[in-house]
């Protein structure tokens, strides 16, 4: 079983949660799960980059889970002693991108459990 994959398809759904509603037949419980996901935000974040990193599976697959992780813990940054700062203007660089870094994440996903 493929764990970051399925870190990406989970951590996707909550940075596309304002498209989901568009989704056809499905649409209202995608959004639903998106933002009962969307309360675990930060621990989804965070297991999303250990993840990535404990198990690194296919490169692709691993970048984009650090990528989501960093956008999902954006208000987390700050605390860091030393990369706080960076990493912090990172994630609101790539959090401006959110919606499209979503759809790439659940696609890669997907592709990656195939």
């Amino acid at each position: 079983m493929d764990y970051v994959a399925i870190m990406n398809i989970i951590a996707g759904l909550i940075l596309c949660m304002g498209i989901l509603e568009a989704v056809p037949a499905m649409g209202k419980y995608l959004v639903k799960l998106a933002k009962w996901l969307g309360g675990f935000q930060t621990i989804i974040g965070i297991v999303a980059i250990v993840v990535a990193l404990v198990w690194p599976s296919w490169i692709i697959q691993s970048s984009v889970a650090i990528i989501v992780g960093l956008i999902l813990i954006a208000g987390l940054l700050p605390a860091i002693p030393a990369l706080g700062k960076s990493l912090e203007k990172l994630a609101k660089w790539l959090g401006s991108f959110q919606t499209i870094i979503g759809i790439i994440a659940i696609i890669v996903g997907i592709w990656g459990l195939l």
